[in-house]
């Protein structure tokens, strides 16, 4: 069975069906969007007493339940400015060294950080023998994506690609899942240095959006872009911690790359570790 589904995966028009889903996640649809919003609670055993709205009636869409915003402090932010707080609510699937510039995958699967990054050595060699963290987004969870650290935005990358799933299953059959799926990359610049922060699509995985740029996906394209940004002055992004910086509409992956002798990832922290955005996450050394 397990073997049916990832060939499937291969076969599907991944990008096609993760558009219509998108579409129909975005129409406002009534009493239609009420009761899928009612299935999907159900159906996931969401908390919505942490929602800022609690019924379904509340979202006219899909999508404003998927993205829907927690109530005002429910998520504390560690303000420790020493520590490295999770970016998003979800669940680590591997975190530790980037040894010979790979990060690992699942067990028996590596792939490469240039390749994740969008194919440019001089962009992955700031983390070179750093450290990394992926973080699995499950569908139950909270969609939005936090800064685990204050940061000033130097670029965003588009990267296209595949839309595999991203759950375990994929991560330990899908050879280079992360680095071949499509996916928005963000460089920033912090106290202790660069840190990417990567927004990883999935099958209808129909939106990836940044704060500053709005959605970067759709339309996909066929071509890598980048956009860079200055330090200073009016067109500059500087996101405090714990700041949201984006969102994904319908759930996915994050993964962040650190620099050598950076950061110490505190000793709780291990694959399959459940993560609450804010709280703390890794040291900086």
């Amino acid at each position: 069975m397990d073997k049916l589904k990832i060939t499937l995966q291969y076969m599907l028009p991944k990008h096609l069906i993760s558009r219509l889903v998108g579409k129909l996640a975005a129409a406002r649809l009534g009493f239609i969007s009420h009761a899928l919003i009612k299935l999907f609670i159900k159906a996931y055993n969401i908390n919505m007493q942490e929602a800022k709205f609690e019924r379904a009636s509340d979202y006219a869409s899909f999508n404003e339940f998927f993205t829907r915003p927690l109530k005002d402090g429910i998520r504390p932010l560690d303000s420790d400015p020493a520590i490295i707080a999770h970016p998003v609510d979800g669940a680590i699937s591997q975190l530790g060294e980037i040894v010979s510039g790979q990060l690992v995958q699942a067990k028996n699967h590596n792939y490469s950080l240039q390749s994740l990054l969008g194919g440019k050595e001089q962009t992955a060699a700031p983390f070179l023998g750093g450290e990394f963290a992926t973080i699995y987004l499950a569908p139950k969870d909270y969609h939005r994506i936090h800064m685990p650290v204050t940061g000033v935005l130097r670029e965003m990358i588009y990267v296209p690609g595949e839309l595999f799933s991203v759950n375990p299953l994929t991560a330990e059959n899908v050879p280079d899942l992360f680095a071949r799926n499509e996916r928005v990359v963000t460089i920033f610049d912090t106290e202790f240095g660069p840190m990417a922060l990567v927004l990883v699509g999935a099958t209808i995985v129909a939106s990836i959006e940044t704060v500053w740029a709005g959605t970067v996906t759709p339309p996909a394209g066929s071509s890598i872009f980048r956009w860079n940004y200055p330090a200073s002055g009016l067109n500059s992004v500087r996101l405090e911690k714990g700041a949201e910086m984006g969102r994904f509409k319908l759930g996915s992956t994050v993964i962040l790359a650190f620099p050598a002798g950076k950061v110490a990832f505190l000793a709780d922290q291990q694959p399959g570790t459940v993560t609450r955005m804010g709280t703390p996450f890794a040291n900086i050394t």
